[in-house]
């Protein structure tokens, strides 16, 4: 393995790397991101960033936690991107830690602009994002080839933590089969409205994935129906369900009476046709 990370990047002093540390279990990191961990002086990581992923990093590795978390004390973006253009000008080698993937909404994009109006050198690695390896602890794929050809990634809040504006919601209830919501669980009863209103069938299946790829991970299935009112959200919240969550809604979320391979680890059944409990939900 040690060879394998001979021929890796030097991470090089007043450089910062902005590394993705995926959704969780941290053999979901990769060689690159594990080559950052183990150089960097400064380590400055996000809320969602798995305890075990930081125990990768150097003995002596510096660590700055900068989580923002909804409706919690924040550190401000600014402030963030600032850190880093400081670090590495103090000559630190430093590896800016995500969840997930920096360029899915992870802000990566903003950091990367602000190291570059400051001439500070920088290097992207991509990691694993929650919408797609999340959901595929969850046994639940992203695309089927007999559900959808298609799949709309989203946010549940825009900048102001409301429901986004900005999204086209009809177009999305009419166009994406399949939709993966980044941060929607706190306006989940509005979206679940506005995606009916356009057209979304109530019965359509919907999951909510918490803590995904980690040991405290929840998968809850249900309907937009279900969903869409506030007595909805406050059963959720009684089953223990919390961000950070991922919410996907479209008939891949059936796939998983045969593909939910942790369940099977532990004694669950897996079908071999999960689509067709779709006919016999329709003719319920």
């Amino acid at each position: 393995m040690t060879e394998g990370f001979a021929n890796l990047p030097i991470l090089e002093a007043g450089h910062v790397w902005l590394v993705g540390a995926g959704p969780g279990d941290p053999g979901l990191l990769t060689m690159h991101a594990v080559n950052a961990l183990r150089q960097a002086d400064v380590i400055v990581y996000d809320a969602l960033v798995n305890e075990a992923i930081l125990d990768l990093a150097a003995p002596n590795a510096q660590r700055e936690y900068a989580g923002k978390r909804g409706g919690k004390p924040s550190p401000k973006q600014r402030d963030i991107s600032l850190k880093l253009v400081e670090l590495a000008r103090a000559g630190k080698r430093v590896c800016r830690l995500k969840g997930g993937d920096p360029f899915v909404f992870g802000r990566g994009g903003e950091e990367a602009l602000t190291l570059v109006e400051h001439d500070v050198p920088f290097r992207i690695v991509p990691g694993i994002t929650a919408g797609i390896g999340g959901l595929a602890y969850a046994g639940i794929p992203v695309t089927h080839r007999d559900t959808n050809q298609a799949v709309t990634f989203l946010t549940g809040h825009d900048a102001g933590g409301v429901v986004p504006d900005a999204i086209d919601w009809t177009s999305v209830a009419k166009g994406s089969p399949v939709i993966v919501m980044y941060m929607a669980m706190k306006h989940l009863d509005a979206i679940a409205c506005r995606l009916m209103a356009a057209g979304r069938s109530p019965q359509e299946p919907l999951a909510l994935v918490c803590n995904a790829a980690t040991d405290a991970m929840q998968v809850h299935e249900t309907t937009l129906a279900e969903v869409a009112t506030a007595d909805g959200l406050v059963r959720l919240k009684e089953l223990g369900l919390a961000p950070p969550a991922i919410v996907v809604i479209g008939e891949v979320v059936r796939m998983r009476a045969a593909l939910d391979w942790m369940g099977a680890l532990d004694g669950k059944v897996l079908t071999s046709d999960p689509l067709d409990m779709r006919g016999r939900a329709e003719s319920a």
